[in-house]
């Protein structure tokens, strides 16, 4: 909506969700300002009727001559420049917030996003926009995507040609040293067929219109970064069921490629382990819970059920939580017990350890993931109570040479808390930040002009006031700003929201219980 050519006189807020106010209040003017002498206001009369203050032009002809004086006044300026040079600043690491509640996908253990693609906003900042995603090695962009190869990568690589390098030397004994080139090709083609499970994740989401950031091949696996949730159970069902059955489909092709190959030879022994590993990538995700593709699958069905995604996802959270048990404590001892192919006089000590060791770790990851997943929707559940209209807060209009000291004068008669400097015919031109009226001191103000403390407005720092949740959280991260000029459908201006604002209504609807 171009709203460019918006006027009119800003109207109230439904809500003042702050205690401190956006424009700093002046001080009485019988205790704290002194009425101006015939040399001039040293001090801020914010009560000063607008016919008496004095202008930019004024000030300048009534500044002090002897050098201290203008010594002192070039100091209060360079401070005020600086401030407002300093509102002007974005974060520079910010989480996203919007992004941050996406749908991971991982194949082996799928975990919701580390800590710092949560959500969270920097204090007074809004949520950066999303910038272009790191995590290790760009390998390219099928459809668009980012594929990126995780550092943890290359240790599980290594691991990985070690341990099917000794299976080898069984097998294959004439191999000698060749052995760990051969396993080094399987562990890049094991990887392979994780990004085909995750590419089948990718496309069903750009198939739903679901934006996705990133895949990332890393530790145990791989992760599809979604960034948004599927509207139906339905499409939730097909998203996480695609990459399963993707592993399935590339064993059954290992198998069929296998039948005219020689057992005893290195392409027989490769393609019987990447049958075998995609079909236990398959069972494995197909578990039914959170965060595995199988978790997702009966979120969906008890979505679908009660109506309420929230419904699933603590049912299927709390099945992975049983899960992560059940592996912790059943995955050493059916490995001990021969169930996964080992006889139990092979078992020795190191062995012992080392299930131990990979159950912790497969487990920690299911716990955590599902963990992740109850807040992720939580946070999700929440969201539509940041609505732009009850955080907007009271602006009034003024030129581009009122002395600031009118203008905080204009907003506290107004009861307002924030200041839009318009042209001539009342058309929004900029958004007076907080943080700069803050660093001029109170003797400077009648002097500075709020042209000079302004932000210029763009077309993505205007906000409707309709706008709400995710939709509120995404405007804001288009444009990273301190403030933003609030506008009703017909271009009216509503007022002005303060991206500390939300922060603090973000986190005190976090807060309450679901």
């Amino acid at each position: 909506m171009d709203v460019s050519g918006a006027s009119g006189q800003p109207r109230s807020g439904d809500d003042q969700p702050t205690d401190h106010p956006a424009v700093p209040t002046p001080p009485p003017p019988a205790a704290e300002a002194p009425a101006p002498t015939e040399d001039g206001p040293d001090t801020d009369t914010a009560a000063t009727p607008a016919s008496n203050t004095p202008g930019p032009e004024a000030a300048r002809a009534e500044e002090p001559e002897d050098e201290a004086g203008a010594d002192q006044a070039e100091a209060d300026k360079a401070g005020a420049d600086k401030a407002a040079a300093d509102g002007a600043k974005t974060p520079e690491s910010v989480p996203d917030t919007a992004a941050g509640t996406h749908e991971t996908h991982r194949t082996l253990a799928h975990t919701e996003p580390p800590t710092g693609s949560a959500p969270g906003m920097a204090k007074g900042e809004p949520p950066r926009p999303p910038k272009e995603p790191g995590g290790g090695i760009l390998m390219g962009r099928p459809f668009g995507v980012p594929v990126y190869v995780a550092p943890s990568w290359f240790l599980v690589a290594a691991l990985i040609t070690w341990v099917f390098g000794g299976q080898l030397d069984r097998v294959l004994p004439e191999l000698g040293a060749a052995r760990y080139l051969v396993s080094l090709f399987f562990a890049v083609a094991f990887y392979a067929s994780v990004l085909v499970h995750e590419l089948a994740h990718t496309v069903a989401a750009i198939r739903f219109k679901l934006p996705v950031r990133r895949i990332q091949l890393q530790f145990f696996g791989g992760v599809s970064e979604i960034e948004k949730e599927a509207e139906t159970p339905g499409r939730e069902f097909v998203l996480a069921f695609v990459g399963p059955l993707l592993s399935l489909v590339l064993a059954g092709l290992f198998y069929l490629a296998m039948k005219p190959v020689q057992p005893g030879t290195v392409p027989g022994v490769l393609l019987a382990g990447l049958m075998v590993s995609n079909l236990i990538v398959a069972a494995f995700n197909l578990l039914p819970g959170l965060p595995l593709d199988g978790g997702r699958m009966l979120r969906a069905v008890v979505w679908k059920i009660t109506g309420k995604p929230m419904s699933g996802t603590v049912a299927a959270a709390w099945v992975g939580r049983a899960l992560a048990v059940a592996v912790l404590v059943g995955l050493p001892l059916l490995n001990s017990s021969g169930g996964l192919g080992g006889g139990t006089e092979e078992s020795g000590g190191m062995n012992t350890v080392t299930d131990a060791l990979l159950a912790a770790i497969l487990a920690a990851i299911i716990w955590t993931g599902a963990g992740n997943s109850l807040r992720m929707a939580r946070l999700r559940e929440h969201l539509p109570e940041l609505r732009a209209r009850t955080l907007t807060r009271r602006a009034v209009p003024v030129e581009t040479d009122t002395p600031l000291s009118e203008a905080l004068r204009r907003a506290n008669a107004a009861g307002a808390r924030a200041l839009v400097v318009v042209d001539a015919d009342g058309h929004p031109l900029s958004l007076v930040r907080e943080s700069a009226i803050v660093g001029v001191p109170e003797h400077r103000r009648p002097w500075v002009p709020v042209s000079g403390l302004a932000q210029d407005l763009t077309d993505d720092m205007r906000v409707s006031a309709e706008l709400s949740g995710e939709e509120l959280l995404d405007a804001l991260r288009a444009a990273p700003a301190t403030e933003y000029l609030v506008v009703e459908t017909t271009g009216e201006i509503y007022g002005v929201l303060s991206a500390a604002d939300v922060e603090r209504a973000f986190v005190k609807a976090m807060a309450r219980p679901s």
